[in-house]
């Protein structure tokens, strides 16, 4: 794992998810692959081998870089900025 610039201004706590499931998904009717919660306001996207990516669409819109799996028994985090495991 590595250490980026952007974990050490991240909320503390972790924010809490806005959602169960990715509400974009929800609303165009596509089904998420695998879900991702921003650590940086809560945003709950979908991975990027589902169809619409909303995750990797969540930090280019926002500019929030660090993201965690959402997904039960899975604890590890992305930066989208380092492009690296944090």
């Amino acid at each position: 794992m590595n250490e980026c610039s952007h974990v050490p201004l991240l909320p503390h706590p972790e924010p809490a998810p806005r959602t169960a499931t990715c509400p974009e998904c929800e609303a165009t009717g596509s089904h998420p692959v695998q879900l991702r919660l921003c650590l940086t306001c809560g945003h709950v996207g979908c991975c990027d081998s589902s169809p619409f990516r909303h995750a990797t669409a969540h930090f280019k819109d926002t500019g929030h870089p660090v993201m965690r799996s959402f997904e039960p028994g899975q604890s590890w985090r992305w930066c989208f900025a380092d492009d690296a495991i944090v």
